[in-house]
């Protein structure tokens, strides 16, 4: 008999992770597969941060930690967005979580009542809308496209606000385009987000380091919505740092309160080691979060060119993250042997099994017609994959 709360019977699971756990299998049995599924830089943590790391040990950090993260890292994070963004906030403002991740869904918890509305463009990262769920709330699904560079106007948001309306979700770099938010794009939303001081705005800006176009633009350093801006963040893409699992919210005091309550009643304060860790990525050296900022770009040229190449498929050049995002509505109703491409989850199967080759069905992220490829690997691996994807997709007639 099936005990399980109508709220995990209707969590569907991560298809990022589902399609690496093929993966996986794949080569547990002995199969050569190229994983471009997860969004996972595969640099080394910088030799700084390790050592960080290794001193917190000597050093005896192994007690339980404050709720909201030390104090010496809340500072540090502050003194980040000033020097990097130019944005004020103080220490109480700022709480410390296991990856952005943790972060992202506490926020959402936070604000969104069973019935509230939240807005979210599309194609958008696989758990914002499970997140939503959890929390009872509805996801309002703002459709964009190729054409439209990903992204989706204030004039767009404003005409989905609704009395429901509690919240918008922006990702920006975007995972999985690589779309980034123009400063004139973000001044257009948030003088509309100015009409509506009811509907809070979460900005998640993980991928802010790996931009290609320029300098990030937050959402937060418009003055007059930044009471409604709750900004994402943290060490894993950047300083690549995934497995240390440390993120933050920057927010209003009294969302930031809000998460510090529910916090500190199912997980209370994240690792001592990871903190300290993360302590010496905000205040060391940042040579090597550009080092791998270029190294991605390279990557991204690499990768682009060679999947355009191959007929078939169309995409645009992203503007950051590490995702390529190539729309494969070409190859539908094609068949190889007794496999017929009826969708992007069908073909994604099918590189899997023909080609080797593990991506993500545009469907996880709202955006069917679409696959999303990592390009956080290095270049042979990608070489090899776009070989790999061109032969199997050329059987496909």
């Amino acid at each position: 008999m099936n005990r399980l709360s109508d709220r995990i019977n209707a969590l569907a699971p991560s298809a990022t992770l589902a399609m690496s756990q093929k993966s996986s299998e794949l080569r547990a049995q002995g199969v050569d597969v190229i994983n471009l599924s997860v969004g996972e830089p595969d640099f080394f943590t910088p030799d700084h941060i390790k050592a960080a790391a290794k001193q917190a040990v000597d050093d005896n950090f192994s007690f339980y930690s404050p709720v909201p993260g030390y104090l010496s890292l809340r500072q540090a994070v502050c003194e980040k967005l000033r020097r990097e963004n130019g944005l004020e906030y103080t220490p109480d403002q700022i709480i410390i979580g296991n990856g952005a991740k943790h972060e992202l869904c506490n926020a959402i918890m936070a604000l969104v009542n069973p019935g509230d509305e939240v807005i979210i463009p599309t194609p958008a990262w696989v758990s914002y809308v499970q997140m939503v769920n959890l929390a009872g709330g509805k996801s309002i699904l703002l459709q964009s496209s190729m054409e439209k560079n990903f992204k989706v106007t204030a004039a767009e948001l404003e005409a989905a606000i609704t009395p429901a309306t509690r919240l918008i979700v922006i990702c920006s770099p975007s995972n999985p385009s690589g779309a980034i938010y123009t400063r004139d794009e973000l001044k257009a939303i948030a003088e509309m987000l100015v009409r509506h001081p009811e509907v809070m705005v979460i900005a998640d800006e993980i991928y802010e380091h790996i931009n290609y176009v320029g300098h990030h633009e937050s959402l937060a350093q418009f003055s007059d919505i930044k009471e409604q801006v709750v900004i994402i963040n943290g060490v894993s893409k950047a300083y690549a740092m995934t497995g240390y699992r440390i993120g933050y919210i920057a927010a209003p005091l009294w969302v930031a309160k809000a998460v510090n309550k529910m916090q500190g009643q199912y997980t209370s304060g994240v690792s001592s080691i990871a903190q300290k860790a993360a302590e010496a990525a905000y205040n060391g050296p940042q040579e090597c979060v550009e080092q791998m900022r270029v190294a991605f770009q390279r990557r991204r040229d690499l990768i682009v060119g060679l999947l355009q190449e191959i007929p078939g498929l169309e995409l645009n050049m992203p503007d950051g993250a590490f995702y390529a995002f190539p729309k494969v509505e070409y190859y539908y109703g094609k068949r190889c042997g007794d496999t017929v491409i009826n969708d992007d989850n069908d073909l994604a199967l099918y590189l899997l099994n023909e080609a080797h080759v593990a991506t993500v069905a545009g469907s996880a992220f709202c955006c069917p017609d679409y696959i999303r490829l990592s390009y956080a690997t290095s270049d042979e691996n990608l070489r090899e994959a776009a070989k790999r994807i061109a032969s199997a997709l050329a059987k496909l007639a």
